[in-house]
């Protein structure tokens, strides 16, 4: 078989069963389903590219998502992924605005920046500007409600458990990426300086600023020191500025993504969390490791 098709139930609102994978297996011509988690994941294995247009109707309006890749060298050797609305839950710099009772206003621009409206250093130095004079101590209140999403500390722990080399790259800033890659195990962590004096941001972002093209440029840095091809890389994001590495990646995946992302990743994670991006490599979820 060449070609492997994985189904990923969200877990928290859906059960993958039986009859959708025959439906599915069926459509494709499929060889028998290999359960990765029961009720949540499985490979079907293909000689040709699955017609889409076939599952998604055997799927119907089920959350299941749905990721083809080749059936050879699945597993990743170097996992670069954003943070914000990827690895945590939300936008750290707008939660930081809502100190400053600038939360609308900025979250507007974040948006329009993620979606690929506005040219995202420019964005990123409007939004900053704004907080000038702002207290560190915002920054601490923020933290200290940031979330991880569900599955990553799985992602991260499961691919450095088998030998990949991890990072957190993000067009945030530093003050959280460190804390994250800590807190999620990364190997490395890549950002924006948020600059601050005499205890109050200064309005102002360290240069240059890691934009989409820094991302790219971090992703080939990452396979040349690893020393891998890049099919071997996984890159996983949500907004315009993650499409550069997205689309260079050996598997690229637009995670609960903007509409600009959506329309143009090789695959996608609607519906489910984080895991998903490890049974897409072929990991059972009695392999994942947290730890």
């Amino acid at each position: 078989m060449t070609y492997v098709l994985t189904l990923i139930a969200d877990r928290r609102a859906t059960t993958l069963s039986a009859g959708q994978i025959e439906a599915v297996r069926d459509a494709v011509y499929g060889a028998p389903a290999k359960i990765l988690s029961d009720g949540e994941a499985c490979d079907i294995a293909t000689r040709t590219p699955p017609n889409m247009t076939a599952v998604a109707a055997a799927i119907g309006e089920a959350r299941i998502d749905v990721i083809t890749t080749a059936a050879r060298n699945r597993r990743k050797a170097v996992l670069i992924a954003d943070m914000d609305s990827t690895i945590v839950t939300s936008e750290t710099l707008d939660e930081i605005a809502a100190y400053a009772g600038l939360k609308d206003e900025i979250a507007a621009i974040t948006r329009a920046s993620m979606n690929g409206e506005v040219d995202f250093a420019d964005a990123l130095r409007q939004r900053v500007a704004m907080l000038k004079g702002l207290s560190v101590d915002a920054l601490e209140q923020t933290w200290a409600t940031t979330e991880l999403m569900p599955g990553a500390r799985e992602l991260v722990a499961t691919m450095r458990a088998h030998n990949a080399l991890t990072a957190l790259v993000s067009g945030g800033f530093t003050w959280f990426t460190g804390r994250v890659a800590t807190l999620v195990g990364f190997d490395e962590h890549r950002a924006n300086t948020l600059l601050e004096a005499d205890g109050a941001l200064t309005g102002k972002v360290g240069g240059p600023i890691l934009d989409r093209d820094a991302k790219l440029a971090t992703l080939l840095a990452l396979v040349a020191e690893r020393g891998v091809q890049m099919a071997a890389t996984l890159a996983i994001g949500d907004g315009a500025n993650d499409l550069a590495m997205l689309r260079e990646a050996g598997l690229g995946i637009a995670y609960h993504a903007k509409p600009i992302v959506a329309a143009e990743a090789r695959a996608q994670i609607r519906f489910g969390d984080l895991r998903g991006a490890l049974f897409a490599q072929g990991y059972a979820a009695k392999d994942f490791r947290s730890e």
